[in-house]
């Protein structure tokens, strides 16, 4: 069994990531007494800060983040004094003695890595000449990981001169998504779904993560990404591969990340020949958002841009489970409401009893945010004495996860994947192979815009992208569920 850790090591923790998501998670962990007793967390950043100071800054991190009720003084106490906080320069070698020093003698050391990806490999090869790279240490990374397949090998090649495959630990924090994960409990542990849960039962797969917000504080970093790169390439690859994987044997990380990288091979490339018939590329224009008025991207930028803001792909798993159905990604910024969900349009009944009553064909709908929920919809008879034959509707059949769980407390994705991480669990971290694969899929598309000159084509803000979008799918004779 792998040995909980005794100290985590926070690199970027002055950062956002930190004030919003990891140090609430880290806080309410400890607060359930999930936590090892033993475990230190040493923070590391480039800001001058003693640990007095660093402390006093994780508090008003938390007095922003968790809710007053969940705030006890003495849990609030108790988890900053496990925080020490030592100042470090990345980019200069000697700095991380004092890492080491603060650590001591341990041999289980979990690090988490959110720096820029310029600062991995100076960042890693610290973290080796210092000692912190043995069997007992741990190394989790946040995204991006690269910038194409080139770049991520780079830099999985310098991870793994310092850590083995079995203790790199690659974030995506969608799979630390409750509903996510109830994706794989709803496929594989009920007997409802899954033997329609192929060509013969499904007509086709909608993907849709949707923001309203626009560049916000990461005007650098997207422009150099846009979309596909940003979304597409990790979170909604991931997805697609947890609907469309094969049944793992066993619900540990070799099984489940085994059939997922099958999934992420079979996709059919994109490329020169199909780029045109298969994705739409766009980027906002001034519109309107929740009825108030936002400047277009190139206006937020201030500068002109052929960055993508807004993309929607037909994807297809070349595979016996899943031959013929489409499967249709769509992501953006600046859209009409921040939703991620997940559309499973089973096939229509292949023969109607009802005359000339119209049905509509099973719907699954599985929502990963704002609200995580899972609807079938279901035709049944409409209320009435039915004198001109049976009047049919469909109706929703909805388990709203708060709801069916009132008793249990909604936890941030991180605090399962810091948890996983503490104790070495790797299931839900996405392997090398797996990443490759996505980078594979996504430089072919790449390559074929370019190839085709195809710039992003523009749509208002407060819109649901180009009109392309909606012709992507209405010539397959599907509409996109918003």
């Amino acid at each position: 069994m792998t040995q909980p850790c005794t100290h985590l090591l926070l690199f970027g923790a002055t950062g956002d990531l930190s004030k919003r998501m990891l140090l609430p998670s880290l806080f309410g962990l400890d607060a359930d007494g999930l936590l090892p007793d033993s475990l230190r967390i040493i923070a590391t950043a480039r800001s001058v800060h003693d640990t007095a100071e660093f402390r006093a800054l994780a508090a008003a991190a938390l007095d922003a983040t968790v809710d007053a009720d969940r705030r006890h003084p003495d849990q609030v106490a108790r988890f900053l004094d496990r925080i020490t906080y030592v100042p470090l320069d990345a980019s200069k070698a000697e700095g991380f003695a004092a890492l080491a020093q603060e650590i001591g003698d341990t041999a289980h050391v979990a690090i988490f890595l959110s720096t820029a990806p310029s600062l991995f490999g100076p960042t890693i090869a610290g973290l080796s000449g210092a000692g912190l790279a043995g069997p007992g240490v741990r190394l989790a990374l946040e995204k991006p990981l690269g910038s194409d397949l080139a770049s991520s090998r780079q830099i999985n090649d310098a991870v793994a001169a310092a850590y083995p495959e079995d203790r790199t630990f690659r974030i995506d924090h969608y799979l630390g998504k409750e509903t996510v994960q109830n994706l794989i409990a709803l496929r594989f542990g009920n007997t409802l779904f899954e033997p329609l849960w192929n060509a013969g039962g499904i007509d086709h797969v909608q993907i849709s993560i949707a923001e309203t917000v626009g560049l916000e504080s990461r005007a650098d970093y997207y422009d150099g990404m846009g979309a596909l790169r940003d979304m597409v390439q990790n979170h909604m690859l991931q997805l697609l591969a947890l609907v469309a994987m094969e049944p793992p044997a066993r619900f540990d990380p070799t099984s489940v990340r085994d059939e997922k990288v099958k999934v992420l091979r079979s996709l059919r490339p994109i490329d020169r020949a199909t780029v045109e018939s298969h994705s739409v590329r766009g980027q906002y224009v001034a519109g309107a958002v929740d009825g108030q008025p936002v400047r277009g991207y190139a206006e937020e930028l201030g500068r002109s841009s052929g960055t993508e803001t807004f993309v929607a792909l037909k994807a297809h798993v070349d595979n016996w489970r899943w031959q013929g159905v489409p499967f249709y990604l769509r992501t953006g910024k600046r859209l009409p409401e921040r939703t991620s969900e997940i559309i499973i349009q089973f096939k229509p009944v292949p023969h109607s009893m009802f005359g000339d009553a119209p049905l509509k064909p099973n719907m699954l709908i599985i929502g990963l945010q704002p609200d995580e929920n899972i609807g079938l919809t279901m035709m049944a008879k409409a209320p009435g004495l039915d004198r001109d034959g049976l009047k049919l509707r469909s109706v929703p059949l909805d388990i709203g996860i708060n709801n069916a769980f009132a008793d249990v407390r909604r936890r941030i994705a991180y605090e399962r994947l810091l948890l996983d991480l503490i104790e070495g669990k790797q299931t839900l971290f996405v392997r090398r192979d797996e990443v490759e694969a996505q980078w594979t899929w996504i430089d072919a598309i790449r390559a074929g815009w370019a190839a085709q000159g195809m710039a992003p084509a523009p749509y208002a803000a407060g819109n649901w992208g180009p009109n392309g979008a909606i012709r992507l799918t209405e010539r397959d004779g599907v509409s996109w569920h918003d």
